[in-house]
């Protein structure tokens, strides 16, 4: 089986692309396990770190039409679309934004639909999609009302996406993602990159900025949690996305102020004394459109998961990111 991840060398697709040959294996259209042996990583950068054989590195720009043609082919079965421009860039850059998020993203369901093998197509969606006046807690099927340029282009991603699977060009997949917390690394121009750092700077025992309020609503969900939900989804029968394309994964909603507190909790009051608050007008409106509460009543009947809590996550992060950092 032959797997493509765009967005290959981001923190999500490195970290996709080694649980993916960690397992070996993935279902196939028929629901079949067939083993791994050709994993492409694509991104306008090259991914490191990866030696394995099965793996081939590739880059370029996923808008060019001749590099996509080199990238995807018929043998390719699965692609996990990550790639990207994020929120607060695609605001700042219309033009990036909508020949990254929208023109690339056609033309990659383009491809597929000319070489005609229907391949899975996981793609990546986000809470952006919600926007203005909404309901205490958001179904699937809430009215889609973005407030950003991101949004907007996540929202046109998901008709496009839609509209490619109701014609059998595609099996595709949605996933309307939580809030990443926590990413490692550093800062990104995500208008939510501040969820992140607020938490990983100060257990690095570095100064931190949060530009919202304490009372700003968030839906979270862990790394961890997320590269499991993205291969649940992928080995999910056809049938569980015949209704709608698109779903709501299951998420942790908490306010700033309760994630500062659980830091606390877990490392600290001289951690948390590491952040100064800073109000930023653009990014408390970007933030503050998103909703912070999902149904997920959906996802989790097809057996998607979220973490336990805030406090989990935090833990998550330094298991997984920072192994003994708080004793070092």
């Amino acid at each position: 089986m032959k797997i493509l991840i765009t967005g290959g060398a981001g923190f999500l697709g490195k970290r996709l692309a080694k649980k993916l040959l960690q397992r070996g294996t993935l279902k196939n259209a028929k629901g079949v396990e067939e083993t791994i042996d050709r994993l492409v990583l694509f991104d306008v950068v090259p991914a490191d770190d990866f030696t394995d054989p099965r793996v081939t590195v590739m880059t370029g720009d996923v808008s060019d039409p001749a590099v996509l043609n080199r990238v995807v082919d018929a043998e390719t079965a699965s692609i996990f679309h990550l790639a990207a421009v994020v929120s607060s860039q695609a605001e700042a850059d219309f033009d990036l934004g909508m020949r990254i998020n929208i023109d690339a993203l056609r033309l990659l369901l383009e491809t597929c639909r000319r070489l005609g093998h229907c391949p899975k197509v996981l793609f990546t969606s986000s809470v952006a999609v919600y926007g203005g006046t909404l309901p205490e807690v958001v179904l699937d099927d809430t009215a889609l009302n973005p407030k950003s340029s991101y949004g907007i282009q996540k929202a046109m991603g998901e008709l496009l996406l839609t509209d490619f699977s109701r014609k059998g060009f595609i099996d595709g997949r949605g996933l309307r993602l939580p809030t990443i917390s926590v990413r490692p690394g550093k800062p990104n121009q995500a208008a939510s990159s501040f969820a992140s750092g607020i938490i990983r700077e100060p257990l690095n025992k570095e100064a931190a900025v949060c530009p919202v309020t304490p009372d700003t609503r968030l839906w979270l969900l862990s790394p961890r949690q997320a590269i499991e939900n993205l291969i649940w989804a992928h080995d999910l029968g056809a049938e569980a996305f015949a209704q709608t394309r698109v779903l709501n994964l299951p998420g942790v909603s908490v306010s700033v102020g309760e994630m500062v507190e659980a830091l606390g909790k877990v490392a600290g009051q001289e951690t948390v004394d590491r952040i100064r608050w800073e109000s930023d007008a653009v990014v408390q409106r970007i933030v503050g459109s998103w909703p912070g509460r999902w149904d997920m009543k959906r996802a989790q009947a097809l057996g998607f998961k979220g973490d336990l809590d805030f406090e989990s996550i935090v833990r998550a992060y330094i298991a997984d990111d920072l192994q003994d950092a708080l004793t070092s």
